[in-house]
């Protein structure tokens, strides 16, 4: 009876080794193996075996994480102060680095990314920065994936979130963009006009050249006034058509005189 019972005894110690060895690593992530606290491998995607006591492992995710660096109140080159938030977007592509060569890299990339925008951002002015985000986003990148690279980690890409400008200065700009509409508005009007005058003279010139282009010109405008529904009706008579009455009545009396 006593050896029966250690034998089942035996029997669970065996069974229970031989399923808390059994270590399940999905596809995405990758599994570092240590014996006896030494690194002894990367454990693939699947079913794998880890001896208890003598063996453990670290499970690291591959896919792409999505951090948010925190807001930073950071000076540009020009002297302005602006709250800048960004987000990085980083993955792990040697998980035998990502555990060996730093504590947590998920900590250290934030760190490293606050750091990063401060040293970027003032080396740029407020102009640069406001026209040129996707310059900047990618200049910082650059610095994080070089510095990132013993990790085993790479940094895909960098965006400036959000740009928070004092408010006295926003009115400022809405004030400096609103006078450079005006000044727009400005030239292309007065460029309108010039290009006008010059049709004007243009025509002016052409309905001279055509001997009665005046007359016809009178009878169109004429017309066109005739149409609309206006109490008021203005004729322009050519002065060349006035001449010509004046001189008929001149005539018109001189040949009652002689009468």
């Amino acid at each position: 009876m006593i050896v029966e019972t250690l034998l089942w005894i035996i029997v669970f110690i065996i069974v229970f080794f031989l399923f808390g060895s059994l270590k399940i690593v999905n596809q995405y992530e990758r599994g570092i193996k240590f014996t006896l606290g030494r690194y002894a491998g990367i454990m693939e995607p699947g079913i794998n075996w880890v001896v208890p006591i003598f063996q453990s492992w670290i499970r690291v995710d591959m896919r792409t994480i999505v951090r948010d660096v925190p807001r930073q109140d950071i000076m540009t080159q020009d002297n302005v102060s602006a709250i800048i938030n960004a987000v990085v977007y980083y993955k792990v592509v040697k998980a035998d680095l990502a555990v060996l060569k730093v504590q947590d890299y998920h900590f250290a990339i934030s760190q490293l990314g606050q750091t990063s925008m401060r040293d970027v951002i003032g080396e740029v002015s407020l102009d640069e920065l406001l026209a040129k985000r996707e310059l900047v986003a990618g200049k910082i990148r650059e610095i994080l994936d070089k510095a990132s690279d013993p990790w085993g980690i790479k940094v895909e890409a960098v965006e400036l979130k959000e740009i928070i400008l004092p408010e006295s200065l926003i009115r400022v700009i809405s004030l400096e963009a609103e006078a450079e509409r005006d000044k727009r508005a400005i030239v292309i009007k007065a460029s309108g006009e010039f290009e006008s005058a010059k049709n004007l003279a243009q025509a002016a010139k052409e309905l001279t050249r055509v001997k009665g282009g005046i007359h016809l010109r009178t009878l169109q405008t004429i017309n066109s006034l005739s149409t609309e529904k206006s109490k008021t009706v203005v004729y322009a008579i050519p002065s060349e058509l006035l001449k010509s009455i004046d001189i008929r009545v001149l005539d018109f009396f001189k040949e009652m005189k002689k009468k």
